[in-house]
């Protein structure tokens, strides 16, 4: 009896695996009795009339790595090897299309803030939005805040295993609050965009702790128009624009209170700071020819706070640059170069170091950024001194794989 009903799992689950990766594979809709539709196409879509939809997605990105011990000795000093990131993300609308939701939740160690923090963070993005029409919307939840492009981009949309160094320290990250984006096109295809977020300042999943809170605008300007398939925010230009595509973005940020040395990222200060943030960044795409740019900058009056111990905790000042340039071979495979810096403020040079880094990178896009092998190779310096020999200096090394539907 027990053989024959593990023989009727087993046809069960093996017509179900047909039916989804054959069956509807076309995009062709499916029906069932109840009328609720199921699409395999970008993502997986569920749906029930035109009062209820799902789209689901997963993505993980599996690597291997390495750092050397100094710029002239090539042992190796650590080696990366895990799922950096893993992600399921639900999105879609409920009651009407114009209430939707964005969900997206994370499993990998480095995702959960395990590796900072003994609590597991999960939730990346939680956030509902009302749209009121094609260039007007807004949202209340836990959402990526409008800052640097980079930061702004999927992590499964870089050309690079990480995002940069300056982008580490000086990123305003994610963040609860209000958001709000509104387009305003021109005759001429060139259209304004402006994008604002009054938030608690304290980052994703936190706890009420002060009165506090953080106000985010930010304008961006595309002359040419729009890029194709909202191409300003992922990195390449797998798209091979036809005609010259130009985004240029400034962002400002005031975070009253913060509580953590990167306002809504890092580890808590001893006493709460004000800080501000500028960013100003743009990307120019043409032909399979890539390049970004950004400058990030955040500054605090009173940058160093301590405790009774003696102990010292400081908020991440000074300013940061990244730059890269990229090339399609073809349109599977890609060159990529960058150069980014750290440079802290004098009055916390004592505690942070200046950093600048080269990498290079060759990717082979598979299905595009949703499936894609890379691999980057680098050299990172301290302190302005690029020699082989100074102390501190290192080579890396990373092979990434991208999965996801």
């Amino acid at each position: 009896m027990f053989l024959r009903a593990g023989k009727r799992v087993i046809l069960l689950m093996a017509l179900w695996m047909f039916f989804l990766f054959f069956s509807p594979a076309s995009g062709q809709v499916v029906e069932t009795d109840e009328r609720a539709l199921l699409l395999v196409e970008d993502g997986i879509s569920f749906s029930k009339d035109s009062l209820f939809l799902m789209n689901f997605r997963f993505r993980m990105q599996n690597r291997a790595g390495f750092n050397t011990l100094e710029g002239d000795d090539f042992r190796v000093n650590e080696f990366e090897m895990r799922v950096r990131r893993l992600r399921l993300r639900l999105d879609g609308f409920v009651g009407h299309p114009r209430l939707q939701y964005y969900i997206q939740l994370a499993f990998s160690k480095a995702d959960l803030d395990l590796e900072n923090t003994l609590i597991a963070q999960p939730i990346r993005d939680a956030i509902v939005y009302y749209i009121v029409n094609q260039n007007f919307y807004l949202g209340f939840g836990q959402s990526k805040l409008p800052g640097n492009r980079q930061r702004v981009n999927s992590s499964g949309n870089l050309q690079f295993a990480d995002r940069s160094t300056a982008n580490a320290l000086f990123n305003i990250d994610r963040d609860f609050g209000l958001f709000l984006y509104k387009t305003f096109p021109f005759s001429n295809t060139s259209e304004l965009q402006f994008k604002g977020a009054l938030t608690t300042g304290d980052g994703r999943n936190a706890s009420a702790i002060n009165n506090g809170l953080s106000y985010t605008g930010r304008l961006e300007y595309l002359p040419f128009g729009p890029f194709l398939n909202n191409g300003d925010y992922s990195e390449g230009d797998l798209e091979f624009e036809t005609n010259p595509k130009l985004s240029i973005g400034i962002t400002l940020s005031a975070n009253q209170k913060a509580v953590r040395a990167g306002g809504q990222l890092g580890q808590n200060l001893f006493e709460a700071r004000n800080m501000n943030s500028l960013i100003v960044d743009g990307v120019f795409k043409y032909r399979g020819w890539a390049v970004l740019g950004e400058y990030l900058e955040r500054s605090s009056l009173d940058p160093i706070t301590s405790n009774d111990m003696g102990d010292i905790r400081i908020v991440q000042v000074g300013w940061g640059l990244n730059t890269q340039i990229s090339r399609m071979l073809d349109r599977k495979h890609e060159l990529a170069f960058r150069y980014s810096k750290v440079t802290p403020d004098p009055e916390i040079i004592q505690f942070q170091d200046r950093v600048d880094e080269v990498l290079l990178g060759f990717s082979r896009y598979v299905n595009g950024h949703r499936i894609k092998f890379q691999a980057n190779v680098g050299y990172k310096w301290l302190e302005g001194l690029s020699s082989f020999e100074n102390v501190g200096n290192s080579w890396t090394g990373m092979f990434q794989v991208e999965f996801g539907i």
